[in-house]
């Protein structure tokens, strides 16, 4: 691999996993063979554990299409990229001044997230587990 411009910019998880991809990490037993070091195969598990894993690269660039109606910074926007947050609180620890400068736009804010984003591996499986549970009181009743 060859660097054709030195700290050309931050990162998405997503941008980091797919590089990762490309150069042969994997979950699997032909770990061995491929060219990714130790230390690249833990940020692999990690980032699989992440968001990052159900992310595409459209995905991802319609979504930042998507945020410049909401005049967010860079980093911002890369942060819930990254964190994928999926409640008012979460997005206010991300956006600096939140209320004041998504006002209204917060819900809509909100919404565009949780509608383009994927959600986190582990939200998937949380509904399943509620049915389940709401199941098992139905027959216990």
């Amino acid at each position: 691999m060859k660097i054709l411009e030195k700290s050309a910019g931050a990162l998405t998880n997503f941008e980091v996993l797919d590089l990762l991809r490309s150069r042969g990490a994997a979950k699997d037993s032909s770990r061995v063979m491929a060219f990714v070091s130790p230390s690249e195969y833990k940020v692999f598990d990690y980032l699989e554990e992440t968001p990052a894993c159900n992310q595409t690269r459209d995905i991802v660039n319609k979504f930042v299409d998507e945020c410049k109606k909401f005049d967010l910074a860079k980093a911002e926007i890369l942060n819930v990229i990254n964190i994928r947050p999926s409640s008012a609180v979460e997005v206010y620890t991300i956006v600096e001044e939140c209320e004041s400068r998504l006002e209204e736009k917060n819900d809509e804010f909100i919404e565009a997230i949780t509608r383009m984003l994927p959600p986190h591996p582990s939200q998937k499986e949380e509904p399943n587990q509620e049915t389940d549970e709401g199941h098992g009181q139905e027959t216990a009743e």
